[in-house]
């Protein structure tokens, strides 16, 4: 099963890694591969509780410029 993962830096520097179909699943870690490794474990243990992820039945990911 593949899941979607969001990094992003943290300010003490950290990479902060977060599943948005598995509510409060969340993850951190000093570089991205350790981010993704303990977010991959996180996952693991969360759906060893037996909850299903929210994925919608198909989605993208997009980015979009604002002026400001």
């Amino acid at each position: 099963m593949k899941l979607p993962v969001i990094l992003t830096k943290g300010e003490d520097g950290f990479i902060i890694a977060e599943c948005p179909v598995l509510p409060g699943c969340l993850s951190q870690g000093k570089t991205r591969e350790e981010a993704l490794a303990n977010i991959r474990e996180a996952i693991e243990l969360y759906l060893e509780t037996g909850e299903a992820p929210q994925l919608p039945p198909a989605f993208e990911v997009a980015e979009v410029e604002v002026a400001i």
